[in-house]
């Protein structure tokens, strides 16, 4: 670690804030074919949860459905600290694992899914009508993480990520792109994260 990332760490670490528990990054399918991609993001999984996180959370967006079954198989193989789950377009099985990947898995997609399986509960009779909450949409979302911190890198949008999950996420945007994205430029994510005061909507 040089210098002036010894220096981002002493800060994160010496500051009152909490650190972001749950943290998620939004990279695209493009980012992924650059010399590295991988290994950048096995550290990035290093860093995660060296500075304090719980559940890290990975969507890769995709334009080419082809190219679905490679990405698979590829973050399937990454080395990881702790058990990843990696979710497809389509996939509803819930992901409860340290590590969660989604491929191009839209956020509206998971929504309307999720929005179809209470339908049909109210249906069956197994739900009341007026006992749809937000509680039990959630019940029915692939990713039940709500992400304290989403990060995304090279441009600012967010590529239908989790809509419902991130609606009081902190979002941290960077010019960097993801080849390119350093232990530093986490460590700038998490300290604006700490000097940030959250509202959750209020």
């Amino acid at each position: 670690m040089g210098l002036y990332d010894r220096y981002l760490a002493a800060r994160v670490r010496r500051h009152d804030a909490d650190p972001p528990r749950q943290i998620a990054v939004v990279i695209t399918e493009r980012d992924l074919l650059e010399q590295g991609a991988y290994e950048t993001l096995e550290r990035f999984f290093d860093w995660a949860f060296d500075y304090g996180a719980e559940r890290v959370t990975v969507y890769v967006s995709v334009l080419d459905s082809g190219a679905v079954p490679t990405l698979e198989r590829e973050l399937e193989n990454v080395a990881a600290p702790r058990k990843t789950a990696v979710r497809g377009p389509g996939d509803t099985q819930r992901a409860d694992a340290p590590i969660q990947v989604s491929i191009g898995l839209g956020g509206k997609h998971e929504f309307a899914e999720a929005v179809r399986a209470v339908a049909e509960s109210v249906e069956e009779g197994s739900v009341a009508p007026d006992a749809v909450d937000e509680s039990e949409i959630e019940e029915h979302l692939v990713f039940p993480t709500d992400p304290d911190l989403v990060i995304k890198t090279g441009a600012e949008r967010l590529s239908d990520f989790m809509i419902w999950q991130s609606v009081y996420s902190e979002l941290y945007f960077t010019d960097v792109n993801w080849r390119d994205f350093r232990r530093r430029d986490y460590l700038r994510a998490i300290l604006d994260y700490k000097n940030r005061q959250r509202r959750f909507g209020r």
